[in-house]
């Protein structure tokens, strides 16, 4: 006859409350809503659960909260052969940040012939998901319109306007553009040139309303030039014509990164060398911008941070049902490499 072993019983969160001296409550809190604890505390609370493997029960806790424990994330349209590179930084930072919290991160995209809207309310219907995270958010987004009038918990990488919810995170562009204006200034120039997208992007005006911004503060002769489209070809043309002019700028502050690299180009096709005839800066730090002989400074987008800010903010909503009253603005982090010059 076989002896059957008792069940071993399992890491309870009676037993973590007990080794941490602490509360049931703050074990629960530290779970899942880590925003609540003082940092000191989570760290100790944390250290515990670690310490005793302790792991809890999701179905149980998702059946007591009423919520999956998943946030959807809309992917922006990208193009597998030239991906952004950004994209894939942001989409890690924001997987981590809601697997620190319990949560896990859905992507989702509409079928074909699916309109934005209908896909965010399948999933909706379908109580598939907690909340959205949105980003590339445009003016008049026709997600966080829909979404508001749904009164669904999102969060966005981007602002949105005041009769919409203010759960927003967002990068300073200006402040950010502002410093490099600044850093060139610093450096000796007068003459200085804003390369931009005309695509129209919030994120771009706010770049251009830096660099305006700040030549007006240095008193320096500022120059707004558009180039046509995101052709690379495009980009080279254009910057080239503005380097031929016959009062030729001595510096150049691109409004994004993949800007910049046509400048390099259109700098050696008319004989003039990055950072010793031409100072260049620009926006976003993209991986290969390190790589640029000479490096490019630039300035860099806090995703972690972005992301951390967002996730906490979706919570908010989610779990204790207050909406953040203002938005969020996160400063960038200016990198200097040798493009800016002596």
């Amino acid at each position: 006859m076989t002896t059957r072993r008792p069940r071993e019983r399992g890491v309870t969160i009676e037993d973590v409350a007990r080794a941490a001296g602490v509360s049931r409550q703050t074990i629960s809190n530290a779970l899942n809503a880590p925003h609540r604890l003082k940092a000191e505390t989570l760290e100790r609370v944390t250290a515990v659960i670690e310490e005793l493997g302790y792991r809890p029960d999701q179905s149980a806790r998702s059946l007591k909260s009423g919520t999956r424990r998943i946030i959807a994330y809309p992917t922006p349209v990208d193009d597998p052969a030239n991906p952004n590179p950004l994209m894939g930084g942001f989409l890690e930072a924001v997987v981590a940040a809601a697997g620190e919290a319990g949560y896990r991160i859905l992507l989702v995209r509409p079928r074909p012939g699916q309109s934005q809207e209908q896909a965010l309310d399948e999933l909706i219907a379908a109580r598939t998901v907690d909340g959205f995270l949105l980003s590339d958010i445009l003016r008049d987004d026709p997600r966080v319109a829909h979404l508001s009038g749904a009164g669904f918990p999102f969060a966005a990488f981007g602002r949105t306007t005041p009769e919409h919810p203010q759960s927003w995170v967002d990068v300073d562009s200006v402040q950010g553009v502002i410093d490099l204006v600044g850093l060139l200034a610093a450096r000796g120039h007068r003459r200085v040139a804003f390369l931009a997208s005309a695509a129209g992007q919030p994120w771009m005006d706010d770049r251009r309303d830096g660099f305006l911004a700040g030549v007006r503060r240095h008193g320096l002769a500022g120059h707004e030039y558009s180039v046509p489209g995101d052709d690379p070809g495009e980009i080279v043309a254009a910057t080239r014509e503005l380097l031929s002019g016959r009062v030729r700028p001595t510096a150049i502050v691109a409004g994004g990164d993949w800007l910049a690299l046509g400048v390099y180009a259109a700098a050696r096709a008319e004989g003039l060398e990055i950072g010793a005839d031409l100072a260049l800066v620009a926006f976003d730090d993209l991986p290969i911008t390190a790589f640029l002989q000479p490096a490019l400074t630039t300035v860099r987008l806090p995703l972690r941070r972005i992301a951390e800010a967002l996730v906490s903010r979706l919570l908010q909503i989610i779990e204790d049902g207050v909406t953040p009253q203002a938005g969020l603005l996160l400063p960038g982090e200016l990198v200097i490499r040798p493009s800016v010059g002596p």
